[in-house]
């Protein structure tokens, strides 16, 4: 499922800020860009969020922002020195006089060197303390936002299953009448093959009739089929992770109206399947975004 999330702690004159992007993936994975002095903590970090998010693909970047202006260099003064006297030394070669020849403190400032990062030594068990409150406030808007998008999912599913239980509804109502209008046709040919008057009663017609019934009955399959849904139901009552349950009820489901269709033989029932199908694959598709 998409979603964004954002958490921050203010830590010893600095700021731990943490952003988490997700998007659709069918299976879990994190990618995680973290600072070098606390990758100590990286393996901690991976195990929160693997609790919290069972699918898709999560960028999570965590960053420590310093006050503008604050200290994190020094100026190495001998070099510095050095570079001025051979500034100076060429301004003198070259006859230049007066503010000319002084090396300005913007050129030093710009010689190799001159500005030194001071590395600032971070406990990683330290950091911890404010790592984890800005994680968990991440998170929290995070899955906020995925339940936002969640809620609106389960409504689209829902529909999706409505639509196939009505033309479920309508496939059971024509099942009985495709057995009788065949047996009347089965008889119709069969008069007309004789030229003469046969019984409806007659052994051999019935038993045609009863052995088309039995491969054209659908009934267990109509009741598998009604149950996929029922569970479905189960799912949007369930607090847990349902995105890969819902995936095998859709293969389950499909794998039904197929058998539907090829037993029932009759052109106003493939319509209605044709109808499941389309909203069987409608359903696949969202419940994918689905964790």
């Amino acid at each position: 499922m998409t979603g964004f999330g954002h958490g921050e702690v203010a830590a010893e004159g600095a700021k731990i800020v943490i952003e988490i992007r997700s998007v659709n993936r069918k299976q879990a994975e994190v990618s995680l860009s973290i600072p070098s002095e606390i990758e100590a903590l990286e393996a901690r970090i991976r195990d929160i969020i693997n609790r919290r998010v069972a699918r898709g693909r999560c960028d999570v970047r965590i960053r420590f922002d310093r006050p503008t202006g604050q200290a994190s260099n020094r100026i190495n003064r001998v070099l510095a020195a050095s570079y001025a006297a051979e500034w100076t030394a060429i301004g003198v070669s070259l006859g230049l006089t007066g503010v000319a020849a002084i090396p300005s403190l913007d050129l030093l400032a710009r010689c190799p060197g001159v500005l030194q990062n001071e590395s600032v030594e971070i406990d990683p068990e330290q950091a911890w303390t404010s790592v984890q409150p800005a994680l968990d406030q991440a998170l929290n808007t995070f899955d906020a936002m995925r339940r936002r998008e969640g809620d609106a999912l389960s409504l689209d599913l829902e529909s999706r299953i409505a639509l196939m239980r009505e033309g479920l509804d309508r496939i059971s109502v024509l099942a009985p009448e495709v057995i009788i209008r065949y047996r009347e046709q089965l008889l119709q040919r069969v008069r007309s093959a004789l030229h003469d008057g046969v019984s409806p009663d007659d052994e051999r017609l019935l038993k045609e009739v009863a052995i088309f019934a039995d491969r054209s009955d659908i009934s267990e399959e109509v009741t598998r089929l009604r149950s996929h849904f029922d569970q479905f139901a189960d799912c949007t009552r369930s607090t847990d992770s349902v995105g890969r349950k819902l995936d095998f009820l859709a293969q389950e489901m499909n794998r039904e109206i197929n058998t539907i269709g090829s037993k029932a033989n009759d052109a106003r029932i493939a319509v209605d399947i044709v109808g499941l199908k389309t909203e069987l694959e409608r359903f696949r598709e969202q419940a994918q975004n689905i964790e």
